[in-house]
């Protein structure tokens, strides 16, 4: 994910070593204290009012605290920033939705190298003559995000590029930063057990060392590139490789405006950009079986001019197993067509359950599911203005948290990352799609790998 540069983003250093970053979450760790013990000295002594702390129950989130998770992950950005940035779209059934206001604005947030440091990454990894391969170079980025910032240039044939220049010392801190953070968060037992927390941190960190890879997501843009060079709506920047290595990534550059500014588009185009986000999630599954697992506004730009969604940022790309695919499938058009018996069974193939769960987790389990494919069970449009899946589905999840046995499978974190978060888009660009025409499509096409009955 890359965010254009907010009017708060700054010029400062990244803390590349191991034991400067380390020293950074000592210094959060004990001004979280600091400041958790100052609130409780305030209200014990009744100088503040319970209701002015983020969260009235907790003396550990108040304002001053939220600056100071804010501001120190901002300045060692890598993958703690990153884990934010994937906690601030988390349900907020799961999370307490204070904090979750604390890792949004850590979402919105990124600074940016000095000139001195940026420079000194170009030249150890594109070699000191870098500049000769260019007509022009911005020394100052337009977008800057938790692993890298992005800088505009010109080739000498005229042609505009992104060049995305990771910061130093990210990618050799994955595991020591989440374990950093974590440690931070779970002294004050921030994040309930139903998370699971174990494994999202498992998956986080495999999933932050496939995005510090630049080659690898190099790779998996050129192959979405192939899969839809025929789309009539969906478009790939092209890779420039002789500016690219494994912490250097060059792309064309496009124009366009970022989906949070498509919000104020007349119906046609809402619905065109809502209809191409689900069919593109519908064919990243079930037809390539490789999905880019990032759905922030900051990854579709929109050209108003082409009327083509620009898809950006593949470093969170992975690929599905057939067989949890085969399955998955019939999770979905189980629910589209209403059969709860089918819904359980399938699940239970899956691994959301086990087999040996209570009743009343079984019916919620089916519940939920039925609830989130009513929109591929409707023939006419669905409008997801209107629809309140969310607050639906937080109304059963207070049971499933309670009565769950185990984690659910590790492919569904990304993929209902992707979905909800495709959802999410929809609803907030008030797009009207017909979900069951795009599914029924996807469907019809389906090869299973068995006798392919429900």
């Amino acid at each position: 994910m890359v965010l254009q540069l907010s009017s708060r983003a700054r010029e400062r250093k990244v803390p590349a070593s191991r034991i400067s970053r380390l020293v950074s979450y000592g210094g959060l760790a004990a001004g979280l204290g600091a400041g958790a013990i100052s609130e409780i000295t305030k209200r014990s002594l009744g100088l503040k009012e319970r209701g002015t702390a983020i969260l009235d129950s907790s003396p550990f989130l108040t304002e001053a605290n939220a600056e100071r998770i804010v501001n120190t992950l901002c300045r060692v950005r890598g993958a703690a920033l990153k884990l934010g940035q994937m906690l601030s779209i988390q349900d907020n059934s799961l999370i307490n939705p204070q904090l979750q206001r604390i890792f949004e604005r850590v979402r919105q947030s990124a600074d940016f190298m000095p000139a001195k440091q940026m420079i000194k990454v170009l030249n150890q990894e594109l070699g000191y003559n870098w500049r000769e391969k260019l007509q022009s170079f911005d020394e100052k980025p337009f977008a800057a995000a938790s692993i890298g910032q992005v800088h505009k240039g010109i080739l000498h044939d005229g042609r505009e590029i992104a060049i995305k220049i990771q910061y130093p010392g990210v990618a050799q801190s994955i595991d020591s930063d989440i374990n950093n953070l974590m440690a931070v968060l779970n002294v004050w037992k921030i994040l309930p057990e139903a998370m699971y927390v174990d494994n999202v941190m498992k998956v986080a960190k495999r999933e932050l060392a496939w995005e510090v890879d630049y080659i690898r997501e190099s790779e998996c843009g050129k192959k979405f590139k192939e899969y839809l060079k025929d789309d009539p709506m969906l478009y790939v920047p092209d890779v420039i490789d002789e500016l690219s290595t494994k912490q250097i990534l060059t792309t064309e550059f496009i124009h366009g405006i970022p989906l949070d500014q498509c919000v104020n588009l007349d119906q046609r185009q809402r619905n065109m950009i809502g209809e191409s986000i689900l069919r593109l999630c519908l064919l990243e599954l079930f037809e390539f079986r490789f999905m880019q697992t990032d759905p922030n506004w900051s990854n579709f730009f929109y050209n108003e001019q082409t009327e083509k969604l620009i898809l950006l940022d593949f470093g969170a790309t992975r690929e599905f197993d057939k067989v949890f695919v085969d399955r998955y499938i019939r999770v979905i058009k189980a629910a589209a067509i209403g059969d709860r018996e089918k819904i359980l069974s399938w699940s239970q193939k899956l691994g959301f359950l086990t087999g040996y769960e209570t009743k009343v987790m079984e019916e919620a389990h089916i519940d939920a599911v039925m609830i989130l494919g009513e929109a591929f069970s409707k023939n006419e449009e669905f409008d997801f203005s209107t629809q309140s899946t969310t607050n639906r589905i937080q109304n059963i999840i207070p049971i499933m948290l309670k009565h769950r046995l185990s984690p659910p499978p590790e492919e569904t974190y990304s993929l209902h990352r992707k979905m909800s978060g495709s959802f999410l888009l929809c609803a907030k660009l008030g797009s009207k799609v017909k979900c069951k025409t795009l599914f029924d499509n996807v469907w019809d096409q389906y090869q299973f790998d068995d006798d392919g009955e429900l």
